[in-house]
């Protein structure tokens, strides 16, 4: 399974956000829109990512407090991405070598979306499924023997 299938499944929404914006800015978004991670995008190009794991340091060093930060001081600036003909194996062992949980997706330089590890053990889990569906219709339509 290529992570194409899981960004066509899952939807092109994306959310994106400058390194200027505040970071209480982009908590609000994140609460508001439900997602874990926003992609950090300066003229075009993929800059960096927000996630909680960003917003929960901040707020560690600023004593519960977010401040005026902009994300720029506070995001990751070298995020790990995969490319949509990355196979699925791939991009969980790159998660789990890494340590994250949200992963860009860049076909060349241009953003396509962004897979979680949610997606990715979504995806994971709907093709287990059928495969035990398919390999259980094939035992259960296995041809008796001819008695002899």
């Amino acid at each position: 399974m290529l992570v194409s299938e899981i960004l066509r499944v899952k939807g092109g929404t994306l959310f994106t956000v400058t390194p200027q914006t505040t970071l209480s800015d982009a908590v609000m978004t994140m609460a508001e829109k439900d997602i874990g991670s926003l992609v950090v995008m300066d003229n075009g190009e993929l800059v960096g990512m927000l996630t909680f794991r960003e917003v929960l340091l901040t707020l560690q060093r600023h004593q519960g407090t977010l401040g005026d930060a902009q994300i720029r001081s506070v995001m990751d600036g070298h995020p790990i991405t995969c490319a949509p003909n990355t196979d699925v194996n791939d991009v969980r062992r790159m998660m789990l070598e890494h340590h994250v949980r949200y992963l860009p997706v860049l076909d060349g330089k241009v953003l396509a979306g962004v897979i979680s590890f949610f997606d990715v053990a979504k995806a994971v889990l709907e093709a287990q499924n059928f495969e035990n569906k398919m390999l259980k219709a094939y035992i259960r339509d296995w041809p008796e023997e001819a008695a002899g």
